[in-house]
């Protein structure tokens, strides 16, 4: 039997992110974002939701601009530090010892040390209540070698260990179940 509870967000596990935004080092920042997903597939498109008190809020809604950079396991103490201070009293950066980059295809930096690095253009942004969502273009991605494959030059971001956040706690990925179609794949013929 379940109980009914009162509405709510309960849509888990999500990806923990760091948002980088800022156009010059001075304005530079980073902001924890568990609020975020895929919307498009052509174009690419991706939302952010950030509640409008928040530092990063003007510097994004001022640049319309801003980075997506996956996390990892050792990317958590970081991650979790950007989402509980705030860049108006701290240099995050320099607090996490994160790197800023200089951005491909917008003026943002992105996080060096992220396995994946998502540079995204504004498109609107839609009041909703307690979060305001920022829809965006992808006009970059950014990929750590780290990661790919030697031989085949695939992408492998299962290997670097992302970091998620379920209802208040933070979870390193767990094992790898299948792949998107295995349960209707036919079967290779043994020789």
């Amino acid at each position: 039997m379940k109980q009914s509870w009162k509405p709510g967000t309960m849509i888990y596990p999500l990806p923990a992110v760091l948002v980088s935004c800022g156009s010059v080092p001075e304005r530079y920042n980073l902001i924890t974002v568990a609020w975020t997903g895929t919307v498009c597939t052509n174009p690419a498109m991706c939302y952010i939701s950030i509640r409008p008190e928040r530092y990063s809020y003007d510097i994004i809604k001022e640049e319309m601009q801003f980075t997506i950079n996956l996390t990892t396991e050792d990317m958590a103490r970081a991650t979790d530090w950007c989402g509980v201070k705030s860049g108006r009293d701290f240099d995050k950066w320099k607090e996490t010892g994160l790197t800023p980059v200089a951005g491909q295809q917008v003026t943002c930096p992105y996080v060096e040390e992220a396995p994946l690095s998502i540079e995204c253009k504004v498109k609107e942004i839609i009041p909703l209540g307690s979060h305001h969502m920022f829809l965006a273009e992808v006009v970059n991605v950014l990929a750590d070698e780290r990661y790919l494959d030697p031989e085949s030059g695939a992408f492998d971001l299962g290997s670097a260990r992302l970091l998620n956040y379920s209802h208040g706690f933070y979870y390193k990925q767990g094992d790898k179940i299948g792949r998107f179609g295995w349960t209707v794949q036919k079967k290779k013929k043994k020789k």
